[in-house]
């Protein structure tokens, strides 16, 4: 496993990095156990950096998380968790909502810190709240030994292109989700502001949220039928040519020396085992090349999330 520096916190992480928002049953119903392996099978293979949120399965994926974390040593692992969102529509950035959810996320997890704690999804609220509340309470939380490091995270670029400059040393990491992988590398014109501020970038979901898997992607997927139907032919075109697409997507988002880490998420023990050997293998450039072309009609089309502001110009 490779390792990189994310940004100003001096951390070494692996390259290729463990969600466990799957832990929670978000995607399927599962097992805990099977879960607990899943995350011992991450770090046996390497992978140093481990994800989560109250808000995946209602705090379940932390209660699994935090009972596989218990058998491992502390300095194998770097833990990030979240605050802010709660449910679909459940949202308090609040200051002293920001400062209990951390202790909560504690106990949860079974340990006296966390390495980062992400604002999640603040792009469903006015960005005063986040400066004038959410921001002090990672300061705070930092000063109390509670959190090594800050972050925020969201879908849209614009969030991260209007906030971070008005943001002192909060911020030391983002999660950015679905714009660096096959179909949208918008993520790059972000890079030079990171690089600028020093602030570390994490990369999630190089499936583009099942957008690039083989089965196509799920209906409550918000892309375009555009999108999905370029994804579609791409998939396909992987498929007669003998490569898992799936395969393809890790290792192109993985191979980028910009990119410190992306976060892939299962509950199953041979499916990280797999994305990690994967991310150790060089990719096909011929079938790299055609899956591009392919997905060039619609490559960085995107969709919206959150308030209008941050939204401005999305097809």
């Amino acid at each position: 496993m490779k390792y990189r520096k994310l940004g100003r916190t001096g951390l070494d992480v692996s390259i290729l990095s463990f969600g466990a928002s799957s832990l929670g049953s978000v995607f399927r119903e599962t097992d805990d156990r099977e879960g607990i392996r899943t995350v011992h099978a991450a770090v046996d293979a390497g992978i140093n950096l481990i994800d989560v949120s109250p808000y995946y399965g209602l705090t379940k994926a932390e209660s699994v998380l935090g009972e596989a974390i218990q058998q491992l040593p502390r300095d194998k692992f770097i833990l990030s968790t979240k605050a802010g969102r709660y449910g679909e529509h459940d949202f308090d950035f609040t200051s002293k909502r920001i400062i209990d959810s951390a202790d909560e996320s504690l106990k949860r997890l079974k340990t006296d810190y966390v390495d980062i704690l992400f604002l999640h999804d603040i792009e469903f609220v006015p960005a005063s709240v986040i400066l004038e509340e959410a921001l002090p309470a990672l300061q705070h939380l930092k000063e109390k030994g509670t959190i090594r490091f800050g972050g925020i995270c969201g879908l849209p670029l614009q969030l991260f292109e209007k906030l971070l400059p008005q943001v002192q040393v909060e911020v030391e990491v983002i999660i950015s989700y679905c714009h660096y992988s096959l179909n949208d590398q918008t993520l790059t014109g972000l890079l030079p502001l990171l690089n600028d501020k020093e602030v570390g970038l994490i990369n999630a979901s190089p499936l583009s949220m099942g957008l690039l898997g083989p089965r196509g992607a799920p209906s409550w997927h918000p892309a375009s039928t555009e999108i999905k139907e370029a994804c579609r032919r791409a998939s396909e075109y992987c498929a007669k040519a003998g490569v898992d697409i799936a395969k393809l997507a890790v290792q192109f988002s993985t191979s980028n020396e910009q990119i410190p880490t992306t976060l892939v998420s299962t509950a199953n023990p041979d499916n990280i085992k797999r994305n990690a050997a994967w991310s150790e293998e060089s990719l096909d450039p011929i079938v790299l090349a055609e899956v591009l072309n392919i997905l060039e009609p619609v490559q960085g089309w995107t969709w919206t999330s959150g308030r209008p502001e941050y939204n401005e110009g999305i097809r």
